[in-house]
């Protein structure tokens, strides 16, 4: 069981930076995958990134790629993810998700593939 809280969301200039967190409650956090998705109003929810229980193994979408760094800090049952070089296009609420895989290197895509998620946080690029 993880309950997962968002933070760190906001308005920011395009080209600009914000950096995400993700804290998690549980005994367990590192048996966890962790993934990051987005969702626009009137779109589909859209996979971001995702990270493995020890963070030797990340993915990250086409759209984000190069510009978005996920990581986290198991001492601190924390997730992160770096945004930099940000557009309008980012303009999304950020949802941080979990999956338990004990100590394997999987970090699912998939929303489906995922059990627990936080609220959202809200990120706005201005233009």
């Amino acid at each position: 069981q993880v309950l997962l809280v968002e933070s760190g969301g906001g308005l920011v200039q395009a080209g600009g930076s914000l950096r995400l967190s993700c804290a998690a409650s549980g005994r367990t956090f590192n048996k966890y995958a962790m993934g990051w998705f987005r969702q626009a109003p009137g779109k589909e929810r859209e996979f971001a990134g995702s990270i493995n229980w020890n963070g030797g193994s990340t993915y990250y979408g086409d759209s984000v790629k190069g510009r978005f760094t996920i990581s986290r800090d198991n001492a601190k049952n924390t997730v992160y993810l770096q945004m930099n070089s940000l557009n309008p296009e980012d303009t999304a609420v950020y949802y941080c998700a979990a999956r338990y895989t004990g100590y394997s290197d999987y970090s699912p895509r998939e929303l489906k593939e995922y059990n627990y998620w936080g609220q959202g946080t809200q990120v706005t690029v201005s233009s």
